[in-house]
């Protein structure tokens, strides 16, 4: 082994350096005990000192540990690499030993061309089903953006980065509370926005972003600023996929927009909610999403009135008062709780309008607007002018706007079920869900409606509903109605040119069984790569759905041309199912007329390797 070569903790040598981020370097490298190639990710040494960036890089290694799954990049082994400075000083070097992926990091593919809509929705796919195994480990990714997504040489989907990931069952005092939330402001979830608790529905959001990119070319909202995007994210209403792409249906539209719904509760409650929603949406299905079936709302500050409304307490007194007194409580009143800071933490200068939002700009390597979300420091005593808004103008603004639709405007906001009025929920099982919605709807009832895949429930049809039929419940209540989305659609992916194993992996991913796999010879498919399968590509089929495989054995059938007259012998050869390439030669001692029959195949008949060049013999005439 060469001299030159770093070692990392005595076992992993160190290779040319394939990708830089913002916090660490990314080497190729050789595990010399296992003989395995690897990825290895060191911790930039500028940022090694820096606890807080040190606890992000051990976090990412435990929460990848945490995960086995074909569609996350793995982690096999993590720890510090201990060595000595010009001036003899010891330093640690935290290091993560991965899995190496060989592919295309999908920015760099969006950079170079738009995606077609079968590649948008099969990458969307693969990344919600990676989710669903984080999320059923435990573990939250907070920054899913095109640079943590790799696309494979064989078209797999891998799901990377868990650097800023968490555990569900973190406590409050996590790295996000104390440090900021980390993330890319195009990406960012409106709860994150606002420096809020994340959870599950964050990852999907930023799914739904990256979907609509996928589909559209560019993100759904754009700024100058990552201050204006994170508002955006909050405030605004993005255009519908299909205005700045037509090909997208009514049906793909409604998942994505569902995905960006501002409100949590009004997004897809998980990853395999999503996953569904999606390939049913390819089939035509499209999804409601808004309890009484409206539009989404574009006034700005409406998602911020719907927070208060239903949060603040209604008492029947005086509402204006209860409400100011309620702003000098941080611990109860959403507008003014945010994401804090450590006391330790220096004290940022925002000196732009939207200071109070707690954000910075600064740029990273690669152009993206990346973003630390961060608040000043809690004061010992909070001040009851600190609202969360644009300034405390807006905040102020608010209070009055809701004071006003307390006092006079009651009727615009729904706060609940009335229990004054006892309504008893009709049995709408077995109907259709327009049937359902007309039936609860005129009950003075809301609607919110859910898919669930089932094989024996034909499409459209209600399984069930939460409260139950009989119950009671208030005037206004919120009736969740299951509704059955048929049986689980697969997209057929494109296996042709793929390893056995990439293969078996792709069908897996989607949601699909292996049958039977058989060779067969081919002329121009490498030897053990996928030939064709059954069913083709791209093809909406039921999920359990079996495949058939056809992998290459690199060969071809050469027959045995001698004796044939050059044209028929050449013919033979470059057939589809040879396709040699076919090179004449005379024997050097004939000093007679060339002849036109073979004499000698450089290439004996029977199986032979594919995309060979063959020389044949003519014979020689004498003179």
């Amino acid at each position: 082994m060469s001299e030159s070569k770093r070692i990392i903790a005595g076992r992993y040598e160190l290779g040319e350096l394939i990708g830089r981020g913002g916090m660490a370097e990314v080497h190729s490298g050789i595990d010399t005990r296992l003989g395995r190639t690897v990825a290895i990710k060191l911790l930039k040494a500028d940022l090694a000192a820096d606890s807080s960036f040190e606890i992000r890089f051990r976090q990412e290694a435990q929460a990848s540990a945490r995960m086995a799954h074909p569609t996350i990049v793995r982690v096999y082994d993590a720890g510090d690499e201990v060595t000595l400075d010009e001036y003899g000083v010891e330093r640690h070097l935290p290091y993560i030993i991965m899995e190496l992926v060989t592919g295309d990091v999908l920015r760099d593919i969006l950079r170079q061309r738009k995606l077609t809509q079968q590649e948008a929705i099969f990458y969307a796919t693969g990344i919600l089903t990676a989710l669903e195994f984080s999320h059923a480990a435990g573990v939250i990714h907070r920054d899913i953006k095109p640079a943590n997504v790799m696309i494979t040489h064989s078209n797999a989907v891998k799901v990377m980065d868990f650097g800023i990931a968490r555990a569900v069952s973190d406590s409050s005092a996590t790295l996000a509370h104390t440090n900021g939330i980390v993330g890319t402001a195009q990406y960012f979830s409106p709860e994150q926005a606002k420096g809020e608790t994340v959870d599950f529905r964050t990852d999907l959001y930023s799914t739904g972003v990256l979907l609509y990119e996928m589909l559209t070319g560019k993100p759904p909202f754009t700024g100058e600023t990552a201050v204006s995007v994170a508002y955006q994210h909050v405030s605004e209403t993005a255009p519908a996929p299909s205005s700045i792409n037509p090909s997208i249906s009514a049906a793909i539209d409604s998942v994505v927009m569902k995905s960006l719904a501002k409100e949590r509760n009004q997004r897809f409650q998980s990853a395999s909610e999503f996953r569904v929603a999606l390939t049913a949406a390819v089939g035509g299905k499209s999804v409601s999403f808004f309890e009484d079936g409206g539009q989404p709302p574009t006034a700005p500050l409406q998602p911020i009135v719907e927070e208060l409304a239903e949060t603040i307490a209604i008492p029947e007194s005086d509402p204006f008062a209860e409400l100011l007194a309620s702003s000098n409580d941080e611990s109860t009143n959403p507008v003014t709780t945010v994401a804090e800071v450590s006391e330790e933490a220096p004290t940022e200068v925002m000196e732009d309008g939207f200071s109070l939002l707690g954000f910075e700009n600064p740029s990273s390597e690669n152009g993206e607007q990346e973003t630390r979300v961060l608040t000043k420091p809690r004061a010992e005593k909070p001040t009851a002018g600190l609202f969360w808004g644009v300034g405390s103008g807006v905040g102020v603004f608010v209070i009055g706007l809701v004071v006003w639709l307390l006092a006079g405007g009651a009727a615009l906001i729904s706060f609940g079920g009335n229990t004054g009025t006892k309504i008893v929920v009709s049995n709408v099982v077995g109907k259709t869900y327009e049937e359902a919605f007309a039936s609860l709807t005129g009950q003075d009832l809301l609607v919110a409606k859910q898919l669930q895949v089932s094989s024996t429930i034909p499409a459209g049809t209600v399984i069930s509903t939460d409260p139950p039929a009989g119950q009671e419940v208030g005037a206004k209540t919120t009736i969740t109605v299951l509704v059955s989305s048929g049986q689980e659609l697969a997209l057929m992916p494109n296996l042709v040119g793929m390893t056995e194993q990439d293969a078996i992996l792709a069908i897996t991913n989607a949601k699909l069984v292996l049958g039977t796999i058989t060779q067969s010879d081919s002329p121009t498919v490498a030897k053990n790569l996928v030939m064709s399968s059954d069913p083709a590509a791209n093809q909406q089929i039921t999920a359990g759905t079996t495949v058939n495989v056809v992998i290459s054995t690199g060969s071809v059938l050469v027959p045995n041309i001698v004796n044939l007259e050059i044209s028929d012998a050449r013919a033979q050869l470059t057939a589809p199912q040879v396709g040699y390439v076919v090179e004449t030669q005379v024997d050097p001692a004939c000093t007679g007329t060339t002849g036109t029959a073979v004499i000698a195949q450089s290439i004996a008949p029977g199986i032979q390797p594919q995309m060979q060049t063959i020389v044949l013999t003519l014979e020689c005439l004498v003179n």
